[in-house]
């Protein structure tokens, strides 16, 4: 049996892990064949669906505040720019969670990869605001993959959608560690979600994470929100 999806985060077993504020997101999300993100998933875990199909997002948003184990907010290296590719899956016993890429300061990839064994790639990122859009860019600094997105807030308040509550309540992720699928809980309060518009999306993160041609055709989903503070707890099988 799946886990039901709801916008409200259950609380997490035992003490946080790691925490982190995500503000000033945006989530573009295209519908997709579940064949195709299949064979990108860990082991034991297979894609999910809603509505007749299987997601892929890309997710761009600021990260700071970031603690480890009890430790004060870091500063430098826990805050910068993220644009992640993410796509969705559910494993044997029917938790639902993410699986993700992509983040910024080479000290933080080395934390995440320690910590979450979250395979991140070092890259050079920065977000700006101008009339009235968010602008986001990332380079990796080692190795091709590149994304530039620019979209514009809008006013209409988004809630009760069953597709942005599967898009984005999402409690988990799931990674590899040791050679072994992880299951890693995660905790924050419901997104404050609104209406966004694409207004530029040049992007190769897509395609070097295996999953070509995307960006050819507009995102079926859109959104923004100011964002939240999160809580990890402990990885665990």
């Amino acid at each position: 049996m799946i886990e039901p999806i709801s916008a409200v985060a259950p609380e997490l077993e035992g003490t946080a892990s790691a925490g982190q504020r995500w503000t000033k997101a945006t989530f573009l999300h295209w519908r997709i064949e579940s064949s195709v993100v299949a064979p990108l998933l860990p082991a034991g875990v297979r894609p999910d669906e809603h509505d007749g199909s299987s997601w892929v997002g890309l997710i761009a948003f600021y990260l700071d505040r970031a603690t480890l184990l009890g430790s004060p907010p870091v500063p430098y290296f826990g805050e910068f720019t993220e644009i992640n590719v993410r796509l969705y899956g559910v494993d044997e016993r029917g938790r639902r969670g993410v699986v993700s890429l992509e983040t910024s300061r080479l000290a933080a990839v080395l934390a995440a990869r320690a910590a979450f064994s979250i395979p991140y790639f070092w890259s050079r990122t920065s977000l700006a605001e101008h009339d009235g859009v968010v602008d986001y860019r990332a380079v990796r600094h080692v190795g091709e993959g590149a994304s530039h997105i620019v979209a514009r807030p809008g006013t209409e308040v988004v809630s009760g959608d069953a597709t942005a509550d599967f898009l984005t309540a999402r409690w988990a992720l799931f990674t590899t560690r040791g050679g072994r699928t992880v299951y890693l809980r995660n905790h924050h309060e419901p997104w404050p979600l609104v209406a966004a518009r694409l207004e530029l999306l040049e992007d190769t993160l897509l395609e070097r994470a295996g999953i070509p041609g995307l960006t050819d055709r507009a995102p079926d989903s859109v959104l923004y929100s100011a964002g939240v503070t999160t809580w990890f707890g402990r990885s665990r099988a």
